[in-house]
């Protein structure tokens, strides 16, 4: 009779044949140095790991170990197998602890927006707080900073699952809740050699609509951005965070209104001045918000964490208040 052709369709496509236990075969080869003692590890007797590897050659269609040497040499293409081999099973090692924590209530990734006005110092305290507690629920924080809309924005578009620092004003679409923050007092500042420092009494608007004010851009990117505390026609210098805004006030280059927890230590040194105005101070009324769908396990257990932490008044007031300047 004719020879036949193999029969293609019983060979193993390469995919097929990548399997963990393959992966796991070829590095336990690799590590031990000879089939004979990869054998004895994986409890295999040395001719079925031989045929083992066989196949997994035949399916690949290349050499994954020089047998004219005694020990167990790679070859390149064996090396490369077992290099991406071993990525592939920390992945996989990976993506199994993942399933395991979000089956046991812990979030793969939790987002958080904090509005720029608030305490570094007191978000990073909770983030280390958080990693010790929960080091082993291995949920990936994601935090950023906004400013003004833009930390409801990143709320309400799913960007985050939690914003701190957000204003009850804005048009709530559902399924989101609010919890109050505090009061955010506000001062407005000059530098000392600033030209409104030598100013006497209380400042109007005819005197500070020929200043450059100084402002923060709100983050928003399709909500409507908001514009507070600048007059019609004034000249403005925009920075990105309050911390750039301090910088600019301190070197003179505008006017403009401070979070006075912020502005205190920078005036009680003399780099600043607080100057009276005929409007009153404004004060940002701050809550804390976030997506409240449910799913069959309820909130998820990281949220819950900073949750529980924000209902402590003691740290509400530490995001407000606790402006540390290194």
């Amino acid at each position: 009779m004719p020879d036949k052709a193999p029969d293609r369709q019983q060979r193993p496509e390469h995919h097929q044949a990548l399997t963990p236990e393959a992966l796991a075969m070829v590095d336990t080869i690799a590590r031990t140095g000879s089939f004979a003692a990869a054998a004895r590890e994986l409890g295999k007797v040395p001719s079925a790991l031989t045929y083992s590897v066989r196949q997994l050659e035949e399916s690949l269609d290349a050499l994954l170990f020089d047998r004219s040497s005694r020990q167990a040499q790679l070859t390149d293409a064996g090396r490369e197998l077992l290099h991406e081999g071993r990525r592939l099973l920390q992945e996989m090692q990976a993506v199994a602890s993942r399933v395991r924590r979000v089956a046991n209530g812990w979030e793969t990734q939790l987002a958080i927006s904090v509005e720029d006005i608030l305490s570094q110092t007191t978000v990073f305290e909770l983030v280390e707080a958080f990693c010790q507690d929960n080091h082993e629920a291995g949920t990936r924080l994601r935090l950023r900073t906004d400013v003004l809309a833009g930390t409801w924005e990143a709320l309400v578009s799913g960007q985050v699952e939690l914003a701190i620092g957000v204003s009850g004003e804005h048009r709530n679409p559902g399924g989101i809740e609010l919890q109050e923050l505090g009061e955010m007092p506000f001062v407005f500042c000059v530098a000392p050699h600033h030209a409104l420092a030598a100013v006497e009494g209380v400042l109007d608007d005819a005197q500070l609509v020929h200043q450059r004010a100084v402002a923060v851009a709100d983050t928003a990117q399709r909500l409507a951005p908001l514009t507070v505390n600048l007059l019609p026609g004034q000249d403005v210098l925009t920075v990105p965070s309050m911390r750039a805004k301090l910088e600019a006030l301190v070197r003179g280059l505008g006017c403009g209104y401070l979070p006075e927890p912020m502005a205190r230590p920078q005036i009680e040194a003399g780099r600043l001045v607080a100057k009276p105005r005929a409007r009153p101070n404004p004060v940002a009324r701050l809550h804390y918000a976030w997506r409240a769908e449910r799913s069959a396990l309820g909130l998820g257990r990281a949220l819950q964490w900073w949750l529980k932490q924000l209902e402590s008044p003691a740290t509400r007031r530490s995001l407000i208040e606790r402006h540390v300047h290194r």
